[in-house]
């Protein structure tokens, strides 16, 4: 799977954009800071998991007085051309096309064309709260599998109307409450125990896989582990019950897989306490390269791996072990200069050459995005999904 073109329209600071990166090796995005590298990669994982991964709300990611932003790509899965064309209004909700076809759910393009990003705030994934660290597993499990996305969303929806009903209840538990609670319990049983075993399932596929990864990027095959914990024992309608005196009182749902832990230990202590910052960066990029590794031996193609300026967060032994762990796949690497250790570059973009940006006069827009390479002015067919 690689990305043959990515247009933009009204996305951030870009009026428009186009850009063909190589279909193998590494493409350096080059430019200073400021001029919209990140953008472009935000821009292309957002096409396939509908969210940014530097969680921005909606109304900025469409450029400031434009009615909505537009997202094109056209990606060769194994011999098999893919167009995906994505609308992100505000307000609204986005709209996507695949093929000129309408999807039924955005959540089946994650498995279709999945993206895996680096980022330097990927420290946070192990020196952060556990919602960073249950968030990798989340994006990896629906880069994998559709339907755990959309357990996940169940669960998701569930957990928002239990966390309104217990707000509406303040402290008092009427027949009314209770009988919808029980509604409420059911649902978030039965998808929580779902989604709390397909991440356990997961961990224990990606442990190895993780040990590997630091081996390689820490240069020492140092003690790392992985496990997961749940937030109850027993089970999850039995723990919600026991525990809904509580919930009341409090006003909030208190066991379940949103309080879960993926727990990472570094030399037989946590991680996010004990280990140093250098640990816990290379802990973060074994993690992510073990996710990568999982998604491409489930799926039979290595995602797009997007590196958004994170070799300059490390050493030279580990920027150089970094490129040389990544499996076999296209990289879209935005750095403000190029990478020093001589590390091969297939394709090197100015990304002040490829479209027009707001306040900027650069060469390359010249008007609309193009669809399928060149049949100029051509407009996004009208969109018919929400997503």
């Amino acid at each position: 799977m690689h990305v043959e073109r990515l247009w933009l329209s009204d996305w951030r600071c870009w009026e428009v954009a186009e850009l063909a990166p190589s279909a193998t090796g590494i493409t350096l995005l080059t430019g200073p800071n400021g001029s919209g590298k990140t953008n472009v990669l935000e821009a292309l994982a957002w096409l396939a998991r509908r969210e940014s991964f530097r969680a921005a709300p909606r109304d900025v990611l469409v450029r400031e007085g434009a009615p909505q932003a537009i997202v094109r790509g056209r990606f060769d899965s194994g011999g098999r051309a893919l167009l995906v064309e994505a609308e992100c209004n505000v307000p609204g909700r986005d709209r996507v096309l695949v093929n000129r076809q309408p999807v039924r759910h955005h959540r089946e393009l994650q498995a279709s064309f999945p993206v895996s990003v680096f980022t330097p705030d990927d420290l946070a994934v192990v020196k952060g709260s556990p919602s960073e660290r249950r968030a990798v597993l989340d994006e990896t499990a629906s880069s994998i599998s559709a339907s755990f996305a959309e357990a996940r969303a169940g669960l998701d929806r569930v957990l928002r109307q239990r966390a309104i009903l217990l707000r509406q209840a303040s402290g008092r538990l009427t027949a009314e409450i209770e009988d919808t609670l029980a509604v409420w319990d059911r649902q978030l049983s039965r998808l929580g125990e779902e989604v709390a075993a397909r991440r356990e399932a997961l961990v224990a596929a990606l442990r190895p896989a993780f040990e590997s990864a630091y081996g390689r990027v820490a240069g020492e095959r140092g003690s790392v582990s992985l496990s997961y914990t749940r937030s109850w024992s027993g089970e999850l309608d039995a723990a919600l019950a026991a525990h809904r005196g509580e919930d009341l009182r409090r006003q909030v749902t208190s066991v379940g897989p949103h309080r879960d832990e993926l727990v990472i230990l570094h030399a037989g202590k946590l991680a996010r306490s004990h280990a140093s910052q250098g640990e816990q960066r290379t802990l973060a990029l074994a993690l992510r390269l073990a996710a990568h590794t999982l998604v491409e031996e489930h799926v039979g193609t290595a995602p797009i791996l997007l590196l958004d300026d994170v070799l300059s967060e490390l050493d030279d032994y580990r920027a150089a072990a970094l490129i040389e762990a990544v499996p076999s796949a296209q990289v879209i690497l935005a750095a403000a200069s190029p990478p020093r250790l001589g590390i091969d570059v297939a394709t090197t973009i100015d990304v002040r050459e490829i479209g027009r940006r707001l306040g900027a006069t650069q060469g390359g827009g010249g008007g609309a995005p193009l669809v399928d390479g060149g049949e100029s002015g051509t407009p996004m067919c009208p969109a018919a999904v929400e997503s």
